[in-house]
């Protein structure tokens, strides 16, 4: 019976995976500041409301804060990967959920955000799977 290491055995095997972190941390980072310094402007433009994107906001540059943290440790924790997996697929499942509930009268613009929001989520989440399976071999 095989067991499964808990972490990431060298920086040089975590490549991958740590490139898919940090580019899930600048993107979540630029999104929620953004959103943090111009939430009524963006909700405007996009039909989200502002109350809705502090939050997000905030919640997106602490996302991105523990990415960095995470992808700069000498051995990445595997377990802590999988609660970021889950989550950018849980982001992905809220950003279908928003467009086929129709919450907020979301404009063109807003449905286009949600939409390019989610297909990249969900390449962040496909490069840190990929990057976790190389891992294994």
């Amino acid at each position: 019976m095989a067991t499964i290491a808990s972490t990431v055995r060298t920086a040089d095997d975590a490549k991958l995976l740590r490139f898919a972190l940090k580019q899930d941390a600048i993107g979540s980072g630029a999104n929620g500041v953004v959103y943090l310094a111009a939430a009524a402007i963006f909700g405007r433009l996009f039909g989200l409301p502002a109350g809705l994107l502090y939050p997000v906001g905030a919640f997106l540059v602490a996302f991105a804060a523990a990415l960095l943290f995470l992808a700069s440790r000498p051995t990445v924790s595997r377990p802590a990967v999988a609660v970021v997996i889950a989550a950018n697929i849980a982001w992905v499942a809220a950003s279908v959920e928003l467009l086929v509930a129709d919450w907020f009268p979301l404009t063109t613009l807003g449905v286009a955000l949600v939409i390019a929001q989610a297909v990249v989520v969900a390449g962040f989440a496909a490069l840190q799977i990929t990057g976790l399976r190389r891992n294994d071999s």
